[in-house]
């Protein structure tokens, strides 16, 4: 299966801003966006104003690349957020948020979303009682995310049980001293905090 092995930081370099990609990393003043806020390359001081097309790209890879999805499955949920009833961009992003590897790091059981995609990859994570380890799986309203008993000391997940998180989307419920998280419905756009302009997308796929 095809993903990306360069470095992460050069990717939020890129779209001048934070996608989150390092865990604990990217809060810190050692994170990329901080000390080297330019594109990466040697023309990235110079690059001239975007085009229509350039701004409408850039906000594409900004999403694909914050979800850590390649092109060919990306254009897929698009055209499965075209299909669906309602509009079509808040449609694309709840199909990402409701991807299981974002769900286990908005639950905090993983510091970032490269993390949670090796947790799942690696059997850690359970739904509904049942191993699933694609991270692609959709996760829909009452369904149950657990960790395996024998991953219950990672010390991710042990420093969770005892610090607890911060901020948990209203769509999620957690039990931080079980590890166990509770999808309560689907989320809508004012639970995504991700800067996306998401008709921006809609708009180069529909050139």
């Amino acid at each position: 299966m095809a993903r990306y092995t360069d470095s992460v930081c050069r990717l939020c370099r890129r779209e001048g801003t934070k996608l989150f990609l390092k865990g604990d990393r990217c809060y810190s003043q050692k994170c990329a966006v901080v000390k080297r806020p330019a594109p990466p390359g040697q023309h990235g001081q110079s690059r001239k104003k975007p085009s229509n097309y350039g701004v409408q790209l850039r906000e594409k890879q900004k999403c694909r690349r914050a979800y850590g999805i390649m092109e060919a499955q990306f254009r897929r949920y698009f055209e499965m957020a075209e299909r669906m009833r309602g509009v079509a961009g808040e449609n694309l992003l709840q199909l990402l948020e409701r991807r299981l590897d974002n769900v286990v790091y908005r639950l905090g059981f993983a510091d970032s979303r490269p993390q949670a995609r090796q947790f799942v990859r690696h059997n850690h994570i359970l739904v509904n009682g049942e191993r699933v380890n694609m991270p692609s799986c959709l996760v829909k309203a009452g369904d149950m995310i657990t960790i395996k008993e024998s991953s219950k000391d990672i010390e991710r997940l042990k420093s969770l049980k005892e610090e607890g998180i911060g901020v948990l989307p209203k769509w999620l419920e957690l039990d931080a001293a079980n590890l166990t998280g509770k999808v309560l419905t689907l989320p809508k756009r004012e639970d995504i905090d991700l800067s996306l302009a998401e008709h921006l997308i809609i708009e180069l796929y529909s050139r």
